[in-house]
């Protein structure tokens, strides 16, 4: 992706992400993130224009906050590139998805009870 296409700045944050779809969730990992985008690292094969729909987990450490903060966000695939051919032959090799976000809403998750 060019970046006049790009619409914000993208910070290098791997963090775990919950994907939903028609058969069941799936993990993977965050690459990078903007504030309108966010590029995944998944065992899934996602089609350019589908939409998708996942959580990403803002760790509390991370943020200075008492709780984890979990982001729902949908959106759509952009972009995707193929297996990391210089990636380790033994282990499970990922497939990179750029998606748009269209939509998020905050979640913060409580800590035990009040």
């Amino acid at each position: 992706m060019s970046e006049e296409a790009r619409t914000g700045k993208r910070f290098p944050l791997e963090l775990p992400i919950r994907i939903h779809g028609k058969g069941g969730d799936d993990s993977g990992t965050t690459a990078n993130m903007s504030a309108a985008g966010v590029y995944i690292l998944a065992d899934l094969d996602l089609a350019i224009g589908s939409n998708i729909e996942f959580e990403i987990t803002l760790p509390a450490k991370v943020l200075g906050t008492p709780g984890d903060v979990e982001v729902h966000c949908t959106g759509r695939v952009v972009r995707k590139d193929g297996n990391d051919a210089k990636s380790n032959s033994k282990r499970k090799k990922k497939n990179g998805v750029a998606c748009v976000i269209d939509q998020y809403k905050f979640i913060r998750k409580s800590k035990g009870t009040k």
